[in-house]
């Protein structure tokens, strides 16, 4: 359970304030839009996409060691941070 607690927590914090709830929040902001259907079709994405990551880091994992995944993953968020901060700067 405690790596169930670990992957939510970590995943729904790096989403919020993210592009995809605010594309779900618009939608579901528009007069007449079926909430269900967005809330739906919404967790259906996220469901999707959770799945092809956890497809490719077993894939991967095959061939490159957790290590090394954390660290070149470590890498990309601190790059991708920078080039955030840039933008904003």
């Amino acid at each position: 359970m405690k790596t169930f607690f670990v992957v939510f927590g970590t995943v729904f914090v790096a989403e919020l304030g993210d592009k995809t709830q605010l594309a779900t929040f618009l939608f579901a902001s528009q007069k007449g839009m079926n909430k269900v259907i967005v809330f739906l079709g919404a967790a259906l994405a996220l469901t999707t996409t959770s799945l092809i990551g956890v497809a490719l880091g077993d894939y991967v994992a095959k061939f490159v060691s957790p290590n090394l995944m954390k660290t070149i993953g470590g890498i990309l968020f601190i790059i991708l941070g920078i080039f955030m901060i840039a933008r904003i700067y």
